[in-house]
């Protein structure tokens, strides 16, 4: 190939060579001859002016073939191969060009389809990486598994989503970092150091500030990347939780039903050794029993409310209604018994705050059930408020009270099935109100919360839509 194309290019000057040389060889000295010869005839002496101007003529001629042949050449042998050297460097870019209306010799046009196919190869399979690499990308980006991946010097080389809020570092920041400054906590790093090819590892631990409890799985990818080490980290602190309340609600609800079935039995037992023969004693036992199933029936409807709320079973009639409507009847209904202990129950709500789209027997429901905790964990001559405000497109509904207050620890939980607080524990209730308040207020698309002081009151908001 490169012989050949050294021929061409040496063509034009081999023409204008063999021109010279024929000229000098053998035109010129059979025009001299020819000079000579008729000299002689005529007796004259010999004019070699003309012989020079055909030569001159003739070797121009040559020149002027070759420097067209040149160009010829240039433009059918070299130009090609520089558009392709340019096509192939731009290869080396990720550029793949398709090289059009190359007019060149046939040896050229087949080095140009060669480099076509190599390209089209190379592009296809540039184009299959991309995908997979986006498809990875993806799947890691969206995964709530934290993933990390360091080699074999203990920097890392990928970083996705969950782990970056884990760990509270961007992926840019953490590539070539080493696994200590990113991860920054001992158990890990001994995890990534202990892990063994072929042996994946786990553990467990709690990690944060904000507690996340997690189980991490230390993988060896000396397989597909020598001395590579990934990290996969699994959040569980939400499962954890739900098995901390599905404990919680096992214990608390057998003690609720417990204790009426103690009361019952022991009863049922008096009864039976000689109360029955004193009708008075017989009678007080009876009312006590009564009162025991009532508790027991109640206990067992909370939990079919709460049951059919969070199964979506419940309905709901919605209505636009004034706020202060909605405050007023649960108020006048609770105002006797917060009188009876002693208690100030007040109303603050303005006439003119706007509509909102509710359920009054269901949110009516929501505000005793507040009021009804608020009497009960507020000592005698305190005073309870019940109020409400607009707020951006929500109408805050508030019930403060002056009792007992929450403790910090029982904040977060006071709104779970059967979750009481210390204090509440000597109280009655069945420890569902909370919640199925939580269930009725998500339902109506507000939220509820609770802001609270130990031994400085505590104070219950709800927000629902304006209608």
């Amino acid at each position: 190939m490169k012989s050949l194309i050294r021929w061409r290019i040496a063509l034009p000057f081999i023409i204008l060579i063999l021109v010279i040389a024929i000229t000098l060889g053998i035109i010129a000295p059979l025009m001299a001859r020819s000079i000579i010869v008729k000299a002689a005839q005529t007796g004259s002496v010999p004019d070699y002016r003309a012989m020079i101007w055909v030569m001159i003529s003739i070797v121009l001629v040559g020149i002027a073939l070759a420097f067209v042949l040149s160009i010829y050449v240039t433009r059918n042998t070299i130009m090609p191969i520089k558009r392709l050297s340019l096509a192939a460097s731009r290869m080396g870019e990720g550029k793949f060009e398709e090289i059009k209306n190359l007019n060149a010799p046939e040896e050229i046009m087949e080095l140009s389809a060669t480099l076509h196919q190599t390209a089209n190869r190379l592009g296809e399979q540039i184009s299959d990486l991309t995908r997979e690499r986006a498809t990875l990308s993806a799947v890691l980006s969206q995964m709530t598994d934290g993933v990390l991946i360091a080699d074999q010097s203990g920097r890392v080389q990928l970083l996705n989503r969950a782990a970056e809020r884990l760990f509270h570092i961007k992926e840019k920041n953490a590539i070539d970092r080493s696994v200590v400054e990113v991860m920054r906590h001992h158990q890990l790093v001994d995890l990534w150091s202990e892990v063994r090819e072929g042996e994946p590892k786990t553990i467990t631990l709690e990690m944060g500030t904000d507690h996340k409890f997690l189980q991490a799985i230390g993988i060896s990818l000396g397989t597909d990347l020598p001395g590579s080490k990934m990290l996969l980290l699994q959040d569980l602190t939400m499962i954890r939780r739900m098995d901390i309340i599905r404990r919680d609600f096992i214990s608390n609800v057998s003690h609720e039903l417990r204790t009426p079935l103690a009361s019952l039995k022991a009863l049922t037992d008096t009864l039976l050794d000689g109360a029955l023969e004193d009708p008075p004693a017989a009678r007080r036992f009876v009312v006590r029993m009564d009162t025991e199933v009532d508790n027991l029936t109640l206990l067992v409807n909370e939990l079919l409310e709460l049951s059919r709320i969070e199964s979506g079973k419940i309905s709901f009639e919605f209505q636009r209604i004034p706020p202060l409507k909605l405050l007023s009847s649960p108020c006048e209904r609770m105002s006797l018994q917060a009188d009876r202990v002693g208690l100030k129950l007040d109303l603050n709500c303005p006439a003119d705050l706007p509509l909102v789209f509710a359920d009054p027997d269901r949110i009516g429901q929501v505000v005793i059930n507040l009021l009804h905790n608020a009497i009960k964990f507020t000592p005698s001559g305190g005073q309870i408020t019940v109020s409400a405000r607009q707020k951006d497109e929500f109408v805050i509904f508030s019930v403060q009270d002056t009792g007992v207050g929450i403790d910090q620890k029982d904040l977060n939980r006071i709104f779970e099935r059967f979750y009481k607080a210390d204090r509440a524990r000597t109280g009655g209730g069945t420890g569902l109100g909370l919640s199925i308040s939580r269930h009725m207020i998500e339902a109506h698309g507000g939220k509820i919360w609770v802001e609270s002081q130990e031994g400085m009151g505590s104070t219950f908001h709800f927000s629902l839509p304006i209608a």
